[in-house]
């Protein structure tokens, strides 16, 4: 069971099991082949999904976010159902599809220029 993502994972009554994507310069840093599962105890907000997914993989500290403010890199972007939520509030709650699983949250590499 090493190096699974289900592997002795205990959760409580209120965690949510937070399904998220990685672009793929990220999933090799954090030596994942696919979509990671985290654990999220109260709401399921942008800051609390970080959270989990910096606290399981330590190697992505600021490399999603900046260390000192906590904002979002430039050439990063946050998706769910199919809608842009870069620019939503850090605590505004994500979508109920992703709460419960259904949907997963998507971290992509933004493509600049024109």
């Amino acid at each position: 069971c090493q190096g699974s993502s289900g592997c002795g994972v205990r959760r409580g009554p209120n965690a949510a099991m937070i399904q998220v994507i990685l672009p793929a310069h990220l999933r090799t840093l954090a030596r994942v082949g696919g979509e990671v599962a985290v654990d999220i105890e109260g709401q399921a907000t942008q800051r609390s999904v970080l959270d989990a997914l910096e606290a399981r993989y330590p190697m992505l500290r600021g490399t999603i976010r900046d260390h000192v403010t906590q904002e979002r890199r430039p050439f990063l972007r946050f998706f769910a159902c199919q809608e842009d939520l870069s620019h939503e509030l850090p605590d505004a709650p994500l979508p109920d599809a992703v709460a419960s699983g259904a949907e997963p949250f998507l971290i992509v590499g933004a493509i600049a220029g024109g």
